[in-house]
């Protein structure tokens, strides 16, 4: 059976924007999402991190993992994971046991998921965050698995009534 792909591009205008995306996504998760974000350095992929965790009742400061690699939050839904995974090496996040994350009761996303693109769950939702200018960014988000094909679906939709 074909795995179900579809894509969908967020444009914003404001940082605002870049958090009705987090929230929106925030909306439909359950356990067990995966969000893997890539994009360029400062383009907001720890911004987009922080509105989800607070759509999803993380309480008080949720930030870059960069040094400590996963930072596990208690949110009113569900747990959050986040991860960066910038300095690792294939093997290194191969060791950490992140299938206990990825397939567990919480939802993770991980900042610069590309570097380990062979070890995360075949069905994830990509976002890649591009820099525009200012505060403008271009968010294109690649769907794997049905259910977040149609979140993109979903947020094709939006995004053309905005």
């Amino acid at each position: 059976m074909q795995q179900q792909i579809n894509q969908a591009t967020w444009l914003t205008q404001t940082e605002q924007d870049t958090v009705a995306l987090a929230e929106q996504l925030a909306a439909w998760v359950k356990p067990g999402a995966i969000l893997a974000l890539d994009g360029d350095l400062g383009a907001g992929k720890t911004r987009f991190s922080q509105a989800f965790a607070r759509a999803i009742g993380v309480k008080g400061i949720v930030n870059s993992p960069t040094f400590t690699i996963i930072k596990e939050y208690e949110g009113e839904q569900l747990p959050f994971y986040h991860m960066d995974v910038y300095r690792l090496s294939l093997e290194e996040a191969d060791e950490l046991g992140l299938d206990d994350y990825f397939y567990g009761d919480g939802v993770t996303i991980v900042e610069w998921a590309s570097l380990i693109k062979e070890l995360l769950p075949t069905e994830r939702l990509e976002l890649y965050i591009e820099h525009l200018g200012d505060e403008k960014r271009r968010i294109l988000l690649t769907g794997y698995g049905e259910i977040y094909a149609s979140w993109c679906r979903a947020v094709s939709e939006i995004g053309a009534g905005r």
